[in-house]
């Protein structure tokens, strides 16, 4: 019969094993199978303007405190923006961390935009620890053009 000390580390293999599922690529398996975390996805905000007198435009805000804008990389892919660079560990030699949440190592970051914009404007500033990109909203090309009616005879017309 199992103890229920048995049963308890069960569940909590189990949900470990959901949660890995969960986070696919997030967490991985370290030597002697302990979970370390790779990376980690910095905090976006995703909202649309239109401030007055301009055009209206998608903004993604960024929470990339602490790490260094130049090694940050920015992609416009269609109608996704995407994230990618590195916050690096930091000096750990003579600490005994009792918290780290404060996520370190690369990141990549694919951020729906939800519209179509124009690259060729698109505007990025950083500013204390937060990137945050512009993107102006590309207008719809709205074609008119008429569509023929063609009239048909009657079937039931035909058959008489």
């Amino acid at each position: 019969m199992r103890s229920r000390e048995g049963d308890l580390f069960a569940n909590f293999e189990r949900m470990r094993r959901e949660m890995d599922e969960l986070f696919g690529g997030v967490l991985d398996r370290g030597l002697g199978g302990r979970v370390r975390r790779v990376g980690f996805e910095p905090a976006v905000d995703v909202f649309y303007e239109s401030p007055e007198g301009g055009d209206a435009r998608v903004v993604v805000q960024a929470d990339l405190a602490g790490i260094d804008i130049g090694q940050v990389g920015l992609e416009i892919r269609g109608r996704e923006l995407v994230l990618a660079g590195s916050r690096p560990a930091g000096d750990a030699e003579g600490r005994a961390y009792q918290q780290v949440e404060i996520g370190t190592g690369p990141f990549r970051r694919v951020v729906p935009l939800g519209a179509e914009v124009l690259v060729d404007r698109a505007k990025a500033t950083y500013h204390d620890g937060i990137l945050r990109v512009e993107l102006p909203l590309a207008t719809p090309v709205v074609e008119e053009q008429g569509v023929t009616i063609v009239v048909t005879e009657d079937e039931d017309e035909d058959r008489a």
